[in-house]
């Protein structure tokens, strides 16, 4: 959530910032924000001033009685009452425009860094690294994975769609093993770089799903269990940060440096097509998250230390891959900047997202109430950060892909410990 009195210092900087992103109604909104918020505060002035009256009368009251002032103290007692339904009013009509002003901010995206390129869509990101040597020259014939699966049979897609419906699919033998060799090595990797593990929960409530930026903006791609109020999580991102929301971090207790490995959730709805098939988009699906919190004046050192983390997990997996630096147009709702790694699949010849790495600054800090203190006692909105290290579909569809050879499929070498075997046979 973009702080107010930024807006106001800063309202150049925020409407180019919105026009960057393809909002050219941007400055008529800020000012709407900062007219509601100016009415905000002359609402609160008011009240602050007919509960201090209140107050002052209160006191009075009792003396007046003592001096034998009655007439005077029934005044003072009636004079107590008008204030206090007077007050009554306006804490609700204080409550309504803060309803609106928190509703306008929530739907307003963050600010892009200057280094965020322009562009509406994918087509304008930024490919800062092209890693593409490795691309195997697959011979004979060519397999996509979602043939190779039921060749060697380790995943089955229509017992999931019998069990759940498509995109939950059932992952088998010594698929299950790949899944379950992944997690164990992402994690124990995060774990050398630092980073604390923690199991979260994988249902949220309201307030974690505003705190981290999934809602409103995300609300259709969240599966919702509206009798309890809970949200499925869209990735470990959200729980993870919320562990921090309303909290006042002491600045040599930071980095916060967490690591978590969770199931995710998202509905994808409307897609169709070969793109999306297989292992290429699913509703469940297993990723390893590392998530920080950090002094502002560290977060874009940090960042460049994530995006070093997942380039060397994706390079120890043999894999092809590019690192692209996403348009305006592409970044997330709630991102400042945003790195994502691409590995290639041989047989489908296309680049699949395996992860993203971005840097809210104080978007999420600012909707979470999450805090940083100095030693000398003075409070500042933290940044937060987050990446997939790594998402578990797209890197096994092209492990098994690039690697698939002539009655067999062969598993890199840094994996082999975690799974037992160094290649899948019939």
């Amino acid at each position: 959530m973009l702080p107010v009195s930024e807006i106001e210092e800063n309202f150049e900087r925020f409407v180019n910032g919105l026009g960057k992103r393809g909002i050219e109604s941007g400055e008529t909104i800020l000012k709407e924000v900062l007219a509601k918020d100016k009415l905000r505060k002359k609402l609160q002035g008011k009240l602050d001033e007919v509960l201090h009256e209140s107050n002052i009368l209160s006191k009075e009251i009792g003396k007046l009685f003592q001096q034998g002032k009655k007439e005077e103290a029934e005044e003072a007692k009636n004079k107590t009452g008008r204030l206090k339904e007077e007050s009554k009013e306006l804490n609700s009509e204080l409550s309504n425009v803060q309803n609106d002003l928190s509703g306008m901010l929530f739907n307003i995206p963050n600010i892009p860094h200057e280094s965020v390129p322009k562009g509406s869509s994918e087509e304008a990101n930024e490919i800062i690294k092209d890693f593409n040597k490795a691309i195997p020259e697959l011979k004979g014939s060519k397999k996509p994975h979602w043939e190779l699966i039921e060749e060697y049979d380790i995943i089955d897609f229509e017992s999931g769609s019998k069990v759940a419906g498509a995109g939950f699919p059932f992952y088998k033998g010594k698929g299950a093993r790949l899944v379950r060799g992944m997690i164990n090595y992402f994690l124990d990797e995060a774990a050398n770089a630092g980073y604390n593990e923690v199991h979260p929960p994988i249902m949220i409530n309201e307030a974690s799903g505003y705190g981290t930026g999934q809602l409103p903006d995300k609300e259709g791609q969240m599966y919702h269990i509206e009798a309890d109020g809970f949200y499925m999580i869209p990735t470990a991102e959200v729980p993870i940060t919320n562990m921090y929301r309303d909290e006042i971090i002491p600045v040599d207790k930071l980095p916060l440096k967490n690591t978590g490995h969770t199931p995710c959730f998202r509905r994808e709805a409307g897609s169709w097509g070969t793109h999306v098939r297989g292992l290429n988009r699913l509703h469940q699906f297993d990723k390893v998250e590392i998530v920080q919190v950090v002094d502002p004046g560290k977060s874009y050192q940090a960042l460049d230390e994530m995006v070093s983390h997942v380039e060397t997990l994706i390079k120890s997996l043999e894999l092809p891959y590019r690192i692209l630096r996403l348009c305006a147009g592409d970044l997330g709702f709630a991102s400042a900047l945003t790195y994502d790694f691409e590995v290639y699949a041989a047989a489908q010849e296309r680049w699949l997202e395996v992860s993203s790495v971005s840097n809210f600054e104080t978007y999420q800090s600012n909707r979470l109430k999450l805090r940083i203190k100095n030693k000398e006692g003075k409070k500042a909105l933290a940044h937060t950060l987050n990446g997939s290290a790594l998402a578990l579909p797209r890197i096994m569809a092209a492990l098994l892909e690039n690697n698939q050879a002539e009655g067999s499929i062969k598993m890199p070498k840094v994996l082999h410990s975690y799974l037992g075997f160094s290649e899948i046979t019939k």
